[in-house]
């Protein structure tokens, strides 16, 4: 059976054996992908099964044409995603310097924060969201939050590539300049 038939036929009856096909025929290629990302092969077992347990979801929402390159897409998007949220355990008891500088890659992992300053951050960077237009709100909290794709928030949105990048990248650049203004204005 061929994989555009196999998604059609999980679309049409939901059936998660038609996923189990899938996992059979294309982990390896998640975990490869993987492993260029990663490079750890732990996170990267964990890594292929959050993919695919996503799947469920996303094969019903996207029109997939294609699916071994478009897997190859999807888990080269998780890990990167996996990378930023490492990158964002931030140690400084002071605050979030390190997270204003770099914005910004936002913090969808934060445990290893102390519940106060986490919390703190949570509702500034919440508040610095609702300043962005509702353009670049849409898409900064598909991109960051519920960890989309660019590829996945262009079909969310119907916004061109392009688009989602710049609404992204001025959306970011705007959380900046509200997050550093915050904290100056709250230093003096």
């Amino acid at each position: 059976m061929e994989d555009t038939d196999i998604i059609v036929r999980y679309k049409e009856s939901g059936d998660k054996m038609y996923l189990g096909i899938l996992f059979e025929r294309y982990a390896h290629l998640a975990f490869g992908v993987c492993m260029k990302y990663l490079k750890n092969e732990d996170d990267c077992k964990d890594a292929v099964l959050d993919i695919f347990e996503h799947l469920a979801e996303d094969l019903l929402r996207f029109n997939v044409k294609s699916f071994a390159p478009w897997l190859h897409s999807v888990a080269k998007n998780h890990c990167l995603m996996q990378l930023r949220k490492k990158k964002l355990v931030i140690n400084d008891e002071h605050g979030f310097r390190q997270a204003e500088e770099t914005l910004l890659t936002i913090p969808t992992d934060m445990r290893f924060l102390n519940e106060n300053i986490r919390e703190e951050h949570l509702e500034n960077l919440d508040e610095a969201i609702e300043t962005l237009n509702e353009v670049q709100q849409k898409c900064i909290r598909l991109f960051y939050l519920e960890e989309k794709s660019y590829e996945e928030v262009a079909d969310i949105t119907g916004y061109d590539f392009k688009q989602v990048k710049s609404y992204i990248q001025n959306g970011k650049r705007n959380l900046k300049n509200y997050l550093i203004k915050k904290s100056a204005d709250a230093g003096r």
